[in-house]
């Protein structure tokens, strides 16, 4: 496909916002363990067809000027079955808290489906990015009258208004198209890119984060994989292998009139390939609010807590408009490994959304440290809470 060039540059610094990110280490590469098996990206993007996409907005330094910056937000795009898939797949929610926004909501309820892409920014910038992925659906529509599936679709928010100049309104149209077609299906970047590039997490720099399970044979094979825009919690409730880390580790704290302590959000999205129906689906999302209080978060009042889960099973059948759908579903007393693989997957994103982040200054000389790898792996192995070195082997 050719981009107008305006379009093509911007898919240049999306590009680049990924190449960088993915070099950084991951929560498991620290030696961080975690229960569950992974897909081979431990990413969500290990379920079959699901692509994603960051831009990332970073520019200016200095005094806040409102319109003029300094710029540290973007748009990530989550596609459940690709930038080719223009149907349906079965979707619910759970809100931990609600003092957030999830455009197209209603509906999602409602019908129990998903039809557009999933798209997470900060925000004032919610609007913005709802109008373009309509434009972008409407597109790739043959027309014929109101659809829900383009009319209503779903944008999430967390709040970037410490580190970034939010009131002036620096995402665009472009920045959503961009993060929608350069979305893939490979290795995700993590950290301060695209949605998360202006968050905090526990006093930490914080951002996007993503992990994956696969079931044994017996529980049915099946994959969940989670992405996380982290923008919550406080310092003293940070847990990480089970050790309350937040505890030890009080200095680093965000500088120059620090937000207040549990003020802020998480966004998550869970995906799976299990055949579930849109009440088991709400099911799994509610799970996502286990692995966020794993890792010390507490749905405080001033968070915005948004979790959606869909899956990409039976595709035809549930994008169809006439005649009788035929739907496997998986039943209830099969359900909790998937249920513990959504724990199990959202602790450790939140944690890879940590491990990734660097540190940043945005608006007014407001600074985020990263949180620092070197004394955190003291801390859990002081605590015993490393996993074991991979035996070596004698042989040349």
């Amino acid at each position: 496909m050719r981009f107008p060039r305006h379009l093509s540059h911007l898919l240049l610094i999306a590009a680049l916002a990924v190449t960088s990110a993915v070099a950084r280490p991951r929560a498991r590469d620290l030696g961080i363990p975690f229960p569950g098996t992974p897909g081979p990206l431990n990413a969500i993007t290990d379920v079959e067809g699901v692509e994603v996409g960051h831009v990332t907005l970073i520019r200016g330094e200095g005094r806040l000027v409102p319109g003029e910056g300094p710029v540290r937000t973007g748009v990530t795009a989550i596609l459940p079955r690709g930038k080719q898939f223009a149907g349906r797949v079965f979707a619910a929610r759970h809100n931990l808290n609600g003092n957030g926004e999830m455009t197209g909501a209603s509906w999602l309820d409602e019908s129990g489906c998903l039809g557009s892409p999933i798209l997470l920014t900060n925000t004032h910038s919610v609007g913005v990015v709802r109008d373009a992925v309509i434009a972008w659906l409407l597109k790739r529509s043959a027309g014929g009258g109101y659809s829900g599936d383009v009319s209503l679709p779903v944008v999430s928010e967390t709040y970037d208004g410490f580190l970034n100049d939010i009131d002036g309104f620096h995402v665009k149209p472009a920045h959503a198209t961009v993060a929608i077609e350069g979305a893939s299906r490979g290795a995700v970047a993590e950290g301060g890119v695209g949605g998360g590039t202006g968050m905090i997490a526990h006093g930490f720099k914080g951002g996007i984060g993503t992990s994956s399970r696969v079931l044994n044979r017996e529980e049915g094979g099946y994959t969940v994989g989670v992405l996380v825009q982290a923008n919550y919690g406080r310092r003293g409730n940070l847990h990480i292998a089970g050790v309350p880390v937040g505890r030890e580790l009080t200095d680093l704290t965000p500088t120059r009139g620090a937000p207040k302590e549990g003020q802020g959000s998480i966004v998550i999205v869970v995906a799976t390939d299990a055949p579930l129906l849109p009440h088991q689906l709400r099911r799994i999302a509610q799970r996502a609010s286990l692995g966020v209080g794993i890792v010390g978060g507490r749905g405080e009042n001033s968070s915005g807590d948004l979790f959606l889960a869909f899956s990409t099973a039976s595709p035809d059948e549930v994008s169809k408009t006439a005649g009788l759908a035929q739907l496997n579903m998986l039943p209830n007393d099969r359900i909790n490994p998937l249920f513990h693989a959504t724990v199990n997957a959202t602790e450790e994103a939140i944690v890879n959304a940590l491990i990734a982040a660097e540190t940043m200054t945005g608006i007014n000389g407001n600074k985020v440290y990263a949180l620092p790898h070197d004394r955190l792996v003291a801390i859990l192995r002081r605590h015993n809470a490393l996993a074991p070195a991979p035996a070596v082997s004698s042989r040349p």
